[in-house]
């Protein structure tokens, strides 16, 4: 399973300002993150994963949707904006086995290449580029702080309007993070 340390050194390998921080207690999902930082849930971001069904029968693949600690979008906006036929929140040993994080306490930062990933326009619209944010690393005992531009950059997650599910191009490539 990937954790704070994979994750701390892809980014001193990226040469990437970050921090790790311990946290005063265990979180049980990434949206208790606000508590337990003493932060705004603007702050804290969550990566949600989604099993999708794809437009061709038979087919299925994965989405991570990036959004505030406690939202959770609704499925149609994630279904057009994934370019889905149907989409449901994943099975955490689905989650567990595909991203090697545990399930809850996904990183944006080093999932599958070919898992594609989208992050809320509203975050990227409502946060100055240079401010810190806040994720979960896949461990119960630790929060990664990072710029949220930096992780942007690193995650390369396409930016998409959760808030209105109306049909657009489909957002179905997958991301590749930069190296």
């Amino acid at each position: 399973m990937k954790d704070a340390l994979a994750i701390h050194r892809a980014l001193l390998e990226w040469e990437t300002v970050h921090e790790i921080v311990r946290l005063p207690i265990a979180l049980a999902n990434a949206d208790e993150l606000p508590a337990v930082l003493g932060l705004p849930p603007a702050r804290c971001l969550v990566t949600r994963v989604y099993t999708c069904d794809d437009v061709h029968p038979g087919h299925r693949f994965l989405a991570g949707v990036i959004v505030r600690a406690g939202e959770r979008p609704e499925a149609e906006a994630v279904r057009v904006a994934a370019g889905a036929r149907a989409v449901r929140p994943a099975q955490a040993d689905v989650v567990n086995a595909v991203t090697e994080y545990a399930a809850g306490l996904v990183c944006p930062l080093l999932l599958p290449d070919d898992m594609l990933l989208l992050i809320d326009q509203d975050i990227v619209d409502a946060l100055p580029e240079d401010d810190v944010v806040y994720t979960a690393t896949g461990e119960a005992s630790t929060a990664l702080g990072i710029r949220l531009r930096t992780l942007h950059t690193l995650c390369q997650a396409k930016p998409v309007d959760l808030r209105h599910a109306s049909p657009g191009p489909p957002a179905r490539e997958p991301h590749h993070p930069a190296a």
